[in-house]
């Protein structure tokens, strides 16, 4: 696999994570993940961080393509991770969802937790539901708004304001307004556009201080973008053309 390199200094890789690769292995699970890849390009990356996870600064799903932050030493990783646990980093997604969505803005804020059925799945809980009731929920907030607009998809902007497991993808499908091509949150008989393979979700921007390699490190503001992947582009052209 070629890695893509958006940027990269001493502290810290930027990568353009290609779809359908883990980012880190999990519990028992040993696939061929991403971070074997970076270990043979940076070795020195299984100093920095916790075994399997190493420099990873946080995660992407594996059919999500985008920006992906790897730190390169233990200071850089504890500054970059704090500033995502004091939500202080932007990120923003681009999404294609089913259907047409009323708003052309608007913010989606529940509770969080394992859905019952599918230990694998997320689910929305509303506060004092009789089912929230002694799960272990946390709070997810989710900004988007309308790009664009098709006949029976919407192209939309996505911006969680929490990094909850799944958050989009849950908060989208709790909209009645499922991202296309997702196979674990999508209904029933959904419609996918040809050629579609994969969820498409994909993350296009982020905006974060980063450090200047000093022991009391100084700031600045990087932001890092990321285009949206060929295969998508064609299908937003198709969609456009069929309307």
């Amino acid at each position: 696999m070629k890695l893509k390199i958006l940027y990269e200094n001493d502290d810290l890789l930027v990568i353009d994570k290609p779809p359908g690769i883990i980012v880190f292995p999990e519990g028992e699970t040993r696939k061929k993940a991403l971070i074997d890849f970076l270990l043979r390009k940076f070795p020195n990356l299984k100093s920095v961080g916790s075994p399997s996870r190493y420099g990873i600064v946080h995660r992407l799903d594996k059919d999500t393509s985008g920006i992906l932050l790897v730190a390169k030493n233990n200071r850089a990783l504890d500054f970059l991770q704090r500033q995502f646990k004091e939500r202080k980093v932007v990120k923003k997604y681009l999404a294609l969802v089913v259907g047409n969505i009323e708003t052309n803005q608007g913010k989606i804020e529940t509770l969080i937790g394992r859905a019952p059925k599918n230990r694998k799945k997320q689910k929305v809980y509303l506060p004092y539901e009789p089912k929230a009731k002694g799960k272990r929920l946390r709070k997810a907030i989710t900004e988007y708004k309308v790009l664009k607009r098709f006949k029976n998809y919407t192209l939309i902007e996505a911006v969680p304001k929490t990094g909850r497991h799944h958050q989009i993808r849950c908060h989208l499908a709790y909209l009645s307004h499922p991202i296309a091509g997702d196979k674990i949150y999508g209904f029933k008989n959904q419609p996918t556009p040809k050629e579609l393979n994969r969820q498409f979700l994909h993350a296009n921007y982020l905006k974060i201080k980063l450090p200047d390699g000093k022991e009391k490190p100084t700031v600045h503001t990087q932001e890092f973008k990321s285009y949206l992947p060929e295969n998508f582009k064609k299908i937003l052209e198709k969609l456009n053309y069929d309307n």
